[in-house]
């Protein structure tokens, strides 16, 4: 059969590329993406694959510097006439913040598919070989086609904005939570539960590593956030607490931090909601937004963390930056 699809398979690491070595008794990546593919079967029957090895890593040993160059391969893939769609494999515990940069830095309505897998290929119920085909049935849909880039495990289709790790263990790890899945795959075919209301894309080249991200507990004090700016930190983000506040004396960190001109994005440890200014107690939404703060909506830590580095690439005023935070969330 001659019409079927081409998709680009790139292998960066993680627990599908996973064996366990016996000297250690733990996992570790071994796995070409050929092997990987040698244990997927029927794979043929879908589309035409091409398989690239662009790093064989863990999750945690992924770099902003990494994703930047990640995302210039992928970009190049997606320029070639024959290939409809690529699919990522990756490590799951950066997962979702690789997921998400890639998002907000490839603008090509061609699918973009992120997935992994949560056991090795040495463990029983290998799952990487069942999310490699599910990310590639997504990937030659055309349902898919201008959906941004999208995380695929344990059958769910989830936009990058929204996928985050749940679970330590579970194989559905991965879930949307504020919305739920944007789809599945069933029968090999990808079937949309809804569609995407917007999607922030962020032209830069330049990626700033320096941005810290703390996570506000009872007691908390403005120590860490001077210490961030005194090291030449160039942007904080604070997961507050419920609606987006900080203990009274984490404050004091803040204002420090913003009189020096660093951007400090407000979000929640909450699993799901949006921040807003509330409540107006000392440390409050409030009082941060009256000290500049940008508000990050609903995005966790983490990606809010991922975002922050890429604005901080682009933009020039402080402005631009809240521009691409707020704009049509708040404003």
């Amino acid at each position: 059969m001659t019409n079927k699809k081409k998709v680009a398979i790139v292998f960066t690491g993680g627990t599908i590329s996973m064996t366990v070595d016996e000297n250690i008794g733990a996992a570790i990546p071994t796995l070409s993406g050929e092997q990987i593919l040698s244990m997927v079967t029927n794979i043929d029957k879908v589309a035409s694959v091409e398989a690239f090895n662009f790093d064989e890593i863990p999750g945690p040993h992924m770099t902003p510097e990494r994703m930047m160059e990640l995302r210039d391969y992928v970009n190049n893939l997606l320029k070639r006439e024959d290939i409809c769609g690529v699919v990522i494999t990756h490590g799951t515990d950066s997962l979702e913040e690789t997921a998400y940069f890639l998002d907000l830095t490839i603008d090509n309505k061609k699918p973009v598919v992120v997935t992994g897998a949560m056991r090795s290929s040495s463990e029983l119920g290998y799952d990487g070989s069942s999310n490699l085909s599910a990310s590639v049935c997504t990937a030659v849909s055309e349902k898919a086609v201008g959906k941004g880039v999208l995380v695929v495990l344990n059958n769910e289709v989830m936009l990058a904005s929204e996928a985050t790790k749940t679970n330590t263990l579970a194989l559905n790890t991965f879930k949307s939570i504020s919305c739920g899945p944007l789809g599945v795959i069933d029968c090999n075919e990808l079937v949309l539960s809804r569609d995407i209301v917007h999607r922030t894309v962020i032209e830069t080249d330049n990626v700033e590593s320096k941005v810290a991200l703390f996570k506000a507990c009872v007691g908390m004090d403005e120590e860490f956030i001077k210490l961030a700016v005194d090291n030449g930190y160039k942007g904080i983000v604070i997961e507050g607490m419920g609606r987006g506040n900080i203990p009274p004396r984490m404050l004091d960190g803040v204002r420090y931090a913003r009189e020096r001109g660093i951007p400090v994005v407000i979000v929640s440890r909450c699993h799901s909601g949006r921040v807003f200014d509330s409540y107006g107690y000392l440390g409050s939404g409030r009082d941060l937004r009256n000290l500049g703060c940008i508000f990050g909506g609903d995005l966790p830590g983490q990606k809010a963390r991922i975002k922050l580095m890429l604005a901080l690439g682009k933009a020039n005023t402080l402005n631009e930056i809240k521009d691409l935070f707020e704009k049509g969330i708040y404003y």
